[in-house]
């Protein structure tokens, strides 16, 4: 935290402000205003996102448990033996299926990011009376990579899909810390590639979330030290239920969960578990889980988020009526 006294007076006289001490006093001021630390300023304005408080009207349903069904050129998890989808009618299947209006799809699910694409994306969205709260972003690219080249890449990536999120009227995008090859994650390389990426963002009124999906390149933990170290209104956190619990450390899970949701804004996402490494579903438990978001006082969307071989339809519904129950 910044000191929010800039200078103590003298109590002796209210006059003895050297004129130098002045200077000093406004130009640490003037940097504090432009890093956006300065209490009671910053740098750019704050998200208002208009939340509905209805438990119903919080849940969104991804793209992601459903990727077997979706056509898409860029979508490998495509599953011939399915009936298929484009993620312009994802939102109709939404609304008809769980009778829930909220949609996250997933970049890989997009046919395309041809604008005249975009826009009949949204449009038909519109028209089943469902609306996009997040978009999740997987790039290729790491964030920390020692290749300033390879980092340009990462940014120039989220900056795409922030304009992607402009177009179908999301007010969010969740970009991807990919790891790198040539390093361990690294906060200030990491910070100062997010940094360029969010300052587009704001510009855009778009907010730039992370999750903690991956044990090394996405520890919760290091999340919360890189959303520090940019110290961004726009820049928050996505946190997901169960994938910090795939280390088997339950402890872990409710500790990286919880200080996840100490920056979370918009969107988290629910699921009762997950596959670690060895094929083994581990569960985690949800009263906890939902006791920690309420706890933090967060009001953004729960996006269900089954992540598990199989239908998706009745783990979702599953999820959704579990999720109702808890938020009322």
């Amino acid at each position: 935290m910044h000191d929010q006294n800039a200078y103590h007076s003298n109590p002796m006289s209210k006059n003895d402000l050297t004129r130098r001490q002045f200077l000093k006093t406004t130009s640490a001021s003037a940097g504090l205003l432009a890093s956006g630390s300065l209490p009671g300023f910053a740098a750019s304005p704050q998200p208002h996102v208009p939340f509905p408080t209805a438990p119903r009207d919080r849940i969104s349903v991804p793209s992601y448990p459903f990727r077997a069904y979706i056509d898409s050129p860029t979508n490998h998890d495509r599953d011939p033996k399915r009936p298929g989808m484009d993620l312009k009618d994802f939102g109709a299947e939404v609304v008809k299926k769980f009778n829930i209006h909220n949609i996250e799809p997933h970049s890989r699910h997009f046919r395309s990011l041809d604008p005249a694409y975009l826009d009949s994306l949204r449009e038909a969205t519109r028209k089943a009376g469902a609306k996009v709260v997040n978009i999740a972003v997987d790039g290729e690219d790491s964030f920390y990579d020692l290749d300033p080249g390879v980092r340009k890449k990462a940014i120039a990536y989220a900056k795409k899909f922030v304009d992607v999120a402009v177009q179908i009227g999301s007010p969010s995008v969740r970009v991807h810390i990919n790891g790198a090859k040539n390093s361990k994650p690294d906060v200030q390389r990491t910070a100062e590639s997010l940094r360029d990426a969010v300052d587009h963002a704001a510009a855009k009124n778009v907010v730039m979330n992370l999750e903690n999906d991956d044990l090394v390149s996405e520890d919760a933990f290091f999340i919360v030290k890189v959303i520090e170290a940019v110290n961004h209104p726009f820049l928050h956190a996505l946190p997901d239920f169960a994938n910090s619990m795939m280390t088997g450390n339950a402890d872990f899970n409710y500790r990286a969960l919880t200080a996840m949701f100490q920056h979370a804004y918009n969107i988290c996402h629910v699921k009762d578990g997950e596959t670690n490494e060895q094929g083994k579903y581990i569960f985690i438990d949800m009263q906890k889980s939902f006791d920690i978001m309420k706890a933090s006082g967060y009001r953004g969307y729960c996006s269900m988020e089954y992540d598990a071989p199989g239908d998706p339809y009745a783990p979702t519904t599953h999820f959704i009526e579990q999720t109702i129950r808890y938020l009322s």
